[in-house]
């Protein structure tokens, strides 16, 4: 058969829940289209059940991505970049059509994508050194605080940067050690839900990544709300939907990080992503453990609470 009758593999995009690959329990299914309003593809509708199956996913995972060594999760975050530089011309053709972007731009968007992953891998055994240390204290012993990380965050992907703004507030979650639940661009969900086979072919164990497709609003409100989530990320929420998050994440306490203030429309179109990160979003999930020695005569046994 010449190639001139041959038709094209339509490729079938899905979530990625557990390391695997469902399709939404709910059945439905949303038009996804470029930026000139051409249809790109159908991609799943997530429902409530698969919020939470991804919820119960990544507390399965969090014990053993937390126990790793920080050296050992980079490693993998590291891997994650290896992976995406190997099908960068895929990403630059999903990145072009979700943004409108040029292709010569696309691949720009790209490879800072890709080298943000190397940065927060760099970053995974260091970021004790900077949020943790020995605190002064006027007593007979001495005081240690140590950084240890949140558990599941729910994180609301930017609208507009589909892979470079989409990593940048991934990867620092599980860098530090906690897993996530990621509700990708309504709009622009493609990069995102490629990303998941990217992480299923990397080294980073089923689980602690999560990523679904659908209506912002309808999966950020359960899981705002979810017990057994610990902290949301409002980078891709609007103002109203970010206040309705908030009041409904204090029921157990959740943390909570809010847009920048270029992010505050939801819209994240001024946000400089390409910019340095910094190490904000390292320790936005981290909780602080402090340890306490005696010193002088009780030195040698010790003791903490």
């Amino acid at each position: 058969m010449s190639d001139s009758n041959r038709l094209g593999v339509f490729k079938t995009y899905k979530l990625y829940v557990g390391g695997k690959f469902p399709r939404s329990e709910s059945g439905r299914v949303y038009e996804v289209t470029d930026s000139k309003g051409q249809w790109l593809a159908n991609v799943p509708q997530s429902s409530r059940k698969d919020a939470r199956d991804a919820v119960v996913a990544a507390r399965k995972a969090f014990g053993g991505w937390s126990g790793a060594t920080a050296y050992n999760r980079g490693q993998v975050l590291y891997r994650v970049a290896e992976m995406l530089e190997g099908r960068k011309e895929q990403f630059v053709r999903e990145v072009a059509a979700s943004e409108g972007l040029s292709k010569s731009k696309a691949a720009a968007v790209v490879d800072a994508a890709i080298d943000r992953w190397v940065w927060y891998a760099g970053w995974t055994d260091k970021i004790g050194q900077i949020s943790g240390g020995a605190n002064p204290v006027a007593g007979p012993y001495l005081n240690l605080s140590t950084p240890e990380p949140t558990g599941v965050v729910t994180v609301l992907a930017p609208q507009k940067s589909s892979l470079l703004g989409l990593v940048s507030v991934i990867a620092p979650v599980i860098a530090t050690g906690n897993t996530a639940v990621v509700i990708a661009s309504a709009d622009a969900p493609l990069p995102a839900l490629s990303l998941g086979e990217v992480l299923a072919t990397s080294d980073v164990p089923g689980g602690v990544v999560n990523i679904l497709s659908g209506a912002t609003a309808e999966l950020a409100a359960p899981l705002a709300a979810h017990q057994d989530v610990n902290a949301i990320d409002l980078t891709g929420a609007g103002a109203e939907l970010a206040e309705e998050l908030e009041i409904a994440a204090a029921d157990n306490l959740k943390r909570v990080l809010r847009p920048l203030p270029a992010e505050a429309d939801g819209s994240d179109a001024s946000t400089d992503w390409l910019a340095a990160p910094g190490t904000h979003r390292l320790t936005a999930f981290l909780e602080t453990k402090t340890v306490w020695h005696p010193t002088g005569a009780l030195g040698a046994s010790g003791s903490s609470y």
